[in-house]
């Protein structure tokens, strides 16, 4: 097989995959076939350079706030009594640094004790705050980015979210371990544990407890981070995979540093500190890669060519339509709203361009959101009161407002000419069916 025939045979597996057509229905070629366009997806992002920029970036944070961030994280628990449980998560993070990751670990433990907050004063407290906060802000700006939200959580919001769980995260991580010990020294247990096959089970689950509370943590990061909604299942998906990835990425790490003999002759005591930086790198791209994997899954059809879509104005209104025609359809039948995800699904375009377009028709108050969780879409008025116009104006509506800084050289009648068919309204529309049924 020649080279131009293995190029167009490539070309032709990545115009099925982007082409997003019905996925199989039988479970095993459906869970193939959603795995590999997830990983076309993941390999786009990591060739385009999207998620190494956003890693290295919060490698350089993390750094700066690291103690800040322990400082606060332990303050609670340092009340208590009980931040000696969760010194194990920290060596167990630098563990694969080898004997210097153990030193290091002391070190940034040792800054962490000597952290009063009675010496600091009320200036070095706000310091330390909007270090750590700074921190977790940069962190939801890369989550933001990777889920495509365009706007940040407010700063009431940050504050408040924010500091709620570095605060009382690691005493509700505490508290699982405690009660974990608890169910596993009780008299039943330890009863049930000398009858095998139940004594290899229970012996194996004590065994993966710190890997159920990293699969457990990376999960709770992928729902809380991103300002969107993410579905618990995706979730969990992704922090499975990302801490199997870890755990994998933790020995191969170790049996690097165990090699590295040389770099520490010719760096001398730099060695530890390149050590440090690649390793937080690798933390971090793991954590992301996660969160990508969480990403397509929930939204299959955001896996295109390109990480940014720029849609042309064409695509814009009519997809725009043919969203407001799917969403009044059901409702002038008196049949159940549509969940905006699976009208993203069956627009068959990235799901980037029908969430702007949701968000200008919801913001003009022509669609609005419904039902328990937000997610379904609805007309935001009567039928009859909605145009086509309504719906072309609030596509083409300048956000920004930067069309008011244009010089006022054209005619006004041009500006205010009439769209055409703009004055027929959906309750009209509705009643003419097209010639080719949506599917």
């Amino acid at each position: 097989m020649t080279s131009r025939q293995i190029k167009d045979r490539l070309k032709a597996v990545e115009t099925w995959i982007l082409a997003n057509p019905n996925p199989p229905q039988h479970r095993p070629w459906t869970w193939l076939y959603t795995s590999g366009r997830t990983a076309y997806a993941l390999a786009r992002d990591l060739l385009q350079g999207n998620l190494t920029l956003h890693a290295m970036s919060l490698v350089y944070t993390t750094l700066l706030s690291i103690v800040p961030l322990l400082a606060l994280s332990f303050s609670v628990l340092k009340a208590m009594g009980v931040h000696q449980k969760l010194e194990p998560f920290l060596f167990q993070f630098f563990e694969p640094m080898g004997p210097q990751g153990v030193e290091l670990g002391n070190r940034i433990l040792g800054f962490v004790d000597n952290m009063k907050v009675g010496v600091l004063g009320s200036v070095g407290l706000a310091l330390l705050v909007y270090t750590v906060i700074s921190l977790v802000q940069k962190i939801e700006r890369s989550f933001n980015v990777i889920w495509r939200v365009p706007d940040m959580r407010s700063m009431a919001q940050r504050f408040s979210n924010y500091l709620s769980v570095i605060m009382i995260g690691p005493l509700l991580m505490v508290s699982a371990l405690g009660m974990t010990a608890t169910i596993l020294s009780s008299a039943f247990v330890q009863r049930l544990m000398e009858v095998e096959p139940f004594g290899m089970v229970i012996l194996s689950i004590s065994r993966l407890m710190p890997f159920f509370l990293v699969v457990g943590a990376f999960t709770f990061v992928y729902v809380f981070m991103p300002n969107t909604r993410v579905k618990l299942r995706y979730a969990f998906v992704g922090g499975l995979l990302a801490g199997i990835t870890w755990q994998g990425g933790s020995m191969l790490f170790a049996s690097f540093v165990a090699g590295s003999a040389k770099y520490a002759a010719i760096y001398s005591s730099f060695a530890i500190g390149i050590i440090l930086l690649i390793w937080v790198y690798v933390n971090w791209m793991i954590l992301l890669l996660g969160s990508s994997i969480a990403f397509y899954l929930q939204n299959p059809g955001a896996v295109a060519k390109r990480f940014r879509v720029r849609p042309s104005a064409e695509l814009q209104e009519n997809a725009a339509l043919v969203l407001m025609w799917l969403v009044c359809k059901p409702f002038s039948e008196g049949r159940p709203a549509p969940q905006q995800e699976a009208l993203e699904n069956r627009l068959r375009v990235p799901g980037e361009v029908t969430r702007q377009l949701s968000d200008k028709l919801i913001r003009a108050g022509l669609l609005s959101l419904a039902g328990e969780n937000g997610d379904l879409l609805v007309p935001g008025r009567s039928l009859d009161l909605i145009t086509v116009a309504d719906v072309l104006r609030a596509v083409r509506r300048d956000d920004d407002r930067m069309v008011d800084r244009l010089p006022r050289v054209l005619p006004a009648e041009l500006l205010t000419r009439p769209i055409p068919l703009g004055e027929m309204t959906f309750e009209a529309l509705l009643k003419q069916e097209p010639e080719t049924p949506v599917e």
